[in-house]
Protein backbone atom coordinates (compact mmCIF):
# COMPACT_ATOMS: atom_id res chain seq x y z
CA UNK A 1 0.00 0.00 0.00
CA UNK A 2 1.37 3.15 -0.83
CA UNK A 3 1.87 5.85 2.34
CA UNK A 4 -1.67 7.64 2.52
CA UNK A 5 -0.68 11.16 3.20
CA UNK A 6 1.60 13.39 1.38
CA UNK A 7 2.25 16.43 2.97
CA UNK A 8 0.65 17.15 6.39
CA UNK A 9 -1.06 20.69 6.15
CA UNK A 10 0.00 22.96 8.74
CA UNK A 11 -1.23 26.26 7.53
CA UNK A 12 -5.35 27.28 7.82
CA UNK A 13 -5.56 27.31 3.65
CA UNK A 14 -3.74 23.89 3.47
CA UNK A 15 -6.28 22.03 5.90
CA UNK A 16 -9.19 24.10 4.32
CA UNK A 17 -8.08 22.19 1.51
CA UNK A 18 -7.86 18.97 3.01
CA UNK A 19 -11.08 19.19 4.67
CA UNK A 20 -12.67 19.88 1.54
CA UNK A 21 -11.33 17.25 -0.18
CA UNK A 22 -12.18 14.90 2.08
CA UNK A 23 -16.15 15.72 1.35
CA UNK A 24 -16.12 15.57 -1.68
CA UNK A 25 -14.01 12.08 -1.35
CA UNK A 26 -17.51 11.00 0.94
CA UNK A 27 -19.79 12.20 -1.59
CA UNK A 28 -18.18 10.83 -4.69
CA UNK A 29 -18.07 6.91 -2.76
CA UNK A 30 -21.10 7.46 -1.75
CA UNK A 31 -22.10 8.08 -4.83
CA UNK A 32 -20.09 6.10 -6.88
CA UNK A 33 -18.58 3.22 -4.62
CA UNK A 34 -15.56 1.81 -5.61
CA UNK A 35 -16.30 3.58 -8.90
CA UNK A 36 -14.79 6.51 -7.44
CA UNK A 37 -11.93 8.30 -8.93
CA UNK A 38 -9.38 11.17 -8.11
CA UNK A 39 -10.34 13.20 -10.95
CA UNK A 40 -14.07 12.80 -10.11
CA UNK A 41 -12.89 13.72 -6.18
CA UNK A 42 -10.99 16.75 -7.51
CA UNK A 43 -13.21 17.69 -9.76
CA UNK A 44 -15.80 17.66 -6.86
CA UNK A 45 -14.01 19.53 -4.51
CA UNK A 46 -13.01 22.51 -6.88
CA UNK A 47 -9.67 21.57 -7.32
CA UNK A 48 -7.19 20.73 -9.65
CA UNK A 49 -6.31 16.86 -9.49
CA UNK A 50 -2.69 18.03 -8.74
CA UNK A 51 -3.92 19.56 -6.11
CA UNK A 52 -5.38 16.94 -4.78
CA UNK A 53 -1.96 14.76 -5.07
CA UNK A 54 -0.13 16.88 -3.10
CA UNK A 55 -1.63 15.82 -0.36
CA UNK A 56 -3.36 11.92 -1.30
CA UNK A 57 -1.53 9.62 -3.47
CA UNK A 58 -4.52 7.86 -4.67
CA UNK A 59 -8.15 7.10 -3.67
CA UNK A 60 -7.49 5.08 -0.78
CA UNK A 61 -5.68 7.38 1.08
CA UNK A 62 -8.51 9.69 0.66
CA UNK A 63 -11.09 6.55 1.79
CA UNK A 64 -8.43 6.43 4.68
CA UNK A 65 -9.31 9.68 5.68
CA UNK A 66 -12.94 9.64 5.36
CA UNK A 67 -13.01 6.66 7.25
CA UNK A 68 -10.81 8.91 9.77
CA UNK A 69 -13.08 11.59 10.20
CA UNK A 70 -16.29 9.09 10.49
CA UNK A 71 -14.87 7.85 13.58
CA UNK A 72 -14.22 11.12 15.35
CA UNK A 73 -17.73 12.40 14.27
CA UNK A 74 -18.95 8.89 15.96
CA UNK A 75 -16.64 9.45 19.09
CA UNK A 76 -17.61 12.92 19.36
CA UNK A 77 -21.25 12.01 19.32
CA UNK A 78 -21.33 9.18 21.42
CA UNK A 79 -19.23 11.11 24.14
CA UNK A 80 -22.53 13.34 23.79
CA UNK A 81 -24.91 10.54 24.14
CA UNK A 82 -22.70 9.32 27.29
CA UNK A 83 -22.80 12.78 28.66
CA UNK A 84 -26.80 12.61 28.10
CA UNK A 85 -27.08 9.42 29.58
CA UNK A 86 -24.91 10.13 33.00
CA UNK A 87 -27.75 13.48 33.59
CA UNK A 88 -30.85 11.71 33.07
CA UNK A 89 -29.79 7.85 33.93
CA UNK A 90 -32.84 6.35 31.66
CA UNK A 91 -33.75 2.65 32.18
CA UNK A 92 -31.70 -0.34 30.25
CA UNK A 93 -34.10 0.01 27.42
CA UNK A 94 -33.81 3.93 27.12
CA UNK A 95 -30.39 4.00 27.73
CA UNK A 96 -30.16 1.76 24.46
CA UNK A 97 -32.63 3.36 22.56
CA UNK A 98 -30.54 6.48 23.65
CA UNK A 99 -27.71 4.97 21.54
CA UNK A 100 -29.86 3.55 18.92
CA UNK A 101 -30.89 6.91 17.78
CA UNK A 102 -27.21 8.10 18.45
CA UNK A 103 -26.08 5.23 15.84
CA UNK A 104 -28.51 5.81 13.79
CA UNK A 105 -28.23 9.66 14.00
CA UNK A 106 -23.93 9.20 12.80
CA UNK A 107 -25.10 7.02 9.52
CA UNK A 108 -28.04 8.43 8.47
CA UNK A 109 -27.23 10.54 5.58
CA UNK A 110 -24.65 8.29 3.46
CA UNK A 111 -25.75 4.52 4.53
CA UNK A 112 -23.75 2.90 1.29
CA UNK A 113 -20.35 5.61 1.79
CA UNK A 114 -20.28 3.66 5.43
CA UNK A 115 -21.27 0.12 4.19
CA UNK A 116 -18.35 1.24 1.92
CA UNK A 117 -16.09 1.91 5.06
CA UNK A 118 -16.63 -0.62 6.85
CA UNK A 119 -15.31 -3.18 4.02
CA UNK A 120 -12.84 -1.42 2.10
CA UNK A 121 -11.36 1.54 4.46
CA UNK A 122 -7.12 0.90 4.27
CA UNK A 123 -6.62 -0.95 7.80
CA UNK A 124 -3.46 1.15 8.91
CA UNK A 125 -2.60 1.31 12.53
CA UNK A 126 -3.67 4.81 13.41
CA UNK A 127 -7.06 3.46 11.91
CA UNK A 128 -7.06 -0.05 14.11
CA UNK A 129 -5.72 2.46 17.08
CA UNK A 130 -8.46 4.70 16.57
CA UNK A 131 -11.29 1.89 15.86
CA UNK A 132 -10.11 0.32 19.24
CA UNK A 133 -10.11 3.50 21.50
CA UNK A 134 -13.80 4.46 20.00
CA UNK A 135 -14.96 0.92 21.41
CA UNK A 136 -12.68 0.93 24.67
CA UNK A 137 -14.56 4.08 25.62
CA UNK A 138 -18.11 2.89 24.56
CA UNK A 139 -16.89 -0.26 26.73
CA UNK A 140 -16.17 1.62 29.78
CA UNK A 141 -19.20 4.13 29.34
CA UNK A 142 -21.79 1.74 28.48
CA UNK A 143 -20.40 -0.88 31.64
CA UNK A 144 -21.10 2.01 33.90
CA UNK A 145 -24.42 2.53 32.75
CA UNK A 146 -25.56 -1.57 32.58
CA UNK A 147 -24.31 -1.56 35.83
CA UNK A 148 -26.31 1.19 37.22
CA UNK A 149 -29.37 -0.86 35.41
CA UNK A 150 -28.51 -4.01 37.24
CA UNK A 151 -27.93 -5.60 33.79
CA UNK A 152 -24.79 -6.69 34.70
CA UNK A 153 -22.87 -7.30 38.26
CA UNK A 154 -20.49 -4.57 38.75
CA UNK A 155 -18.62 -6.49 41.68
CA UNK A 156 -16.56 -8.73 39.55
CA UNK A 157 -13.06 -8.32 38.49
CA UNK A 158 -13.56 -7.00 34.86
CA UNK A 159 -17.01 -8.99 34.25
CA UNK A 160 -18.82 -6.16 33.41
CA UNK A 161 -16.35 -4.89 31.10
CA UNK A 162 -16.01 -8.46 29.50
CA UNK A 163 -19.96 -8.73 28.73
CA UNK A 164 -20.66 -5.55 27.55
CA UNK A 165 -17.69 -5.92 25.00
CA UNK A 166 -19.15 -8.93 23.75
CA UNK A 167 -22.51 -6.68 23.59
CA UNK A 168 -20.82 -3.97 22.20
CA UNK A 169 -18.98 -6.10 19.39
CA UNK A 170 -22.56 -8.10 18.57
CA UNK A 171 -24.20 -5.18 18.37
CA UNK A 172 -21.50 -3.41 15.83
CA UNK A 173 -21.69 -6.40 13.48
CA UNK A 174 -25.70 -6.20 13.28
CA UNK A 175 -25.56 -2.96 12.34
CA UNK A 176 -22.61 -2.25 9.92
CA UNK A 177 -23.54 -6.13 8.67
CA UNK A 178 -27.59 -6.55 8.80
CA UNK A 179 -29.15 -3.21 9.36
CA UNK A 180 -27.36 -0.81 8.10
CA UNK A 181 -28.87 1.54 5.00
CA UNK A 182 -32.08 -0.96 5.69
CA UNK A 183 -33.64 0.93 8.67
CA UNK A 184 -33.43 4.77 10.42
CA UNK A 185 -35.98 3.55 12.98
CA UNK A 186 -34.68 3.69 16.56
CA UNK A 187 -37.45 1.20 17.73
CA UNK A 188 -36.26 -1.48 14.81
CA UNK A 189 -32.57 -1.19 16.16
CA UNK A 190 -33.13 -0.33 19.90
CA UNK A 191 -35.03 -4.21 20.20
CA UNK A 192 -32.40 -5.81 17.77
CA UNK A 193 -29.83 -4.82 20.48
CA UNK A 194 -31.76 -5.58 23.30
CA UNK A 195 -32.43 -9.22 22.28
CA UNK A 196 -28.43 -9.44 21.91
CA UNK A 197 -28.13 -9.41 25.68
Amino acid sequence: MTDLVRRTPHQQRSRHTVTVLVEAAAQVFDAEGLAATTNRIADRAGYSVGTLYQYFPDKWALLHAVALRHLDDVERRLRATFAELDATEPDWEGTVRRLAEAVIAEHADRPRLHALLVDYAPRTREAVNALHALFDTVIAELSRHAVRCGVVDGSGDGEAERAVALWVHAADAQWHRVLLGHTDDPDVLTRTLLALR
